[in-house]
């Protein structure tokens, strides 16, 4: 962090708490680059289920790496991720890929060889990143931190206005256990809990937070 010219912005929180919308929102304010590192972690997840590997497997997935070409971009200021050229779309949202994301995000060579690839993007610009471990792991230097919560029950609401019928709290769960870069609130990091606000309120919230931690916006 200290060697570059540009800052980040790091978003964390569980599923469904919001942040995805919240750091895209921010991203366009502050014109900075939306990084979403959880879709990364869905297109390892999405070609487990294309190749018929168990998740669960890890040995069968690390195999697979050596199998796959990750290419990580950015197009009209948002990240993009393609596997062997293949954009998965939509399919990252899949129910079947929700399921076995947490079992794939658990595996250290999968977590070492993405965050490597999340901190290449701070060569190209400023960027707001929202995942589980941005402000802990992948820019723990950085002062601009916040974590977006939300109770279990709003977020399962938000999942099955979304058509999605995984456990948010089995997620959570799997999340906040792993060895390897679990979910916590990172040091420093303001908690926003979103529970009873409307998205704008919580892109304003961020703001206010951002400045509060020092943070210079135009």
């Amino acid at each position: 962090m200290s060697n570059s010219p540009y800052v980040a912005v790091a978003i964390d929180g569980p599923a469904a708490s919001g942040k995805s919308t919240v750091a895209r929102r921010l991203a366009q304010r502050l014109g900075l680059i939306m990084i979403n590192s959880g879709a990364m972690y869905r297109a390892i997840a999405w070609s487990t289920l294309e190749r018929g590997i168990d998740a669960s497997d890890s040995a069968a997935v690390i195999a697979m790496l050596d199998l796959i070409e990750i290419t990580c971009g950015v197009e009209n200021a948002t990240s993009t991720i393609l596997i062997n050229g293949v954009d998965a779309g939509d399919a990252l949202r899949e129910d079947a890929v929700n399921s076995r994301v947490s079992a794939v995000a658990a595996i250290p060579e999968v977590r070492h060889l993405l965050v490597d690839k999340q901190r290449e993007y701070l060569k190209i610009g400023s960027l707001v990143m929202e995942g589980r471990d941005i402000g802990s792991v992948v820019f723990p230097d950085t002062p601009y931190k916040i974590y977006i919560d939300a109770s279990e029950e709003v977020r399962l609401a938000r999942r099955s206005a979304e058509g999605l019928t995984d456990e948010v709290s089995k997620r959570d769960e799997d999340d906040s256990k792993r060895k390897t870069s679990p979910l916590i609130v990172a040091d420093g990091a303001t908690v926003i809990d979103s529970s009873e606000m409307g998205i704008d309120d919580v892109v304003e919230a961020a703001l206010q937070t951002l400045l509060n931690q020092g943070m210079i916006i135009n």
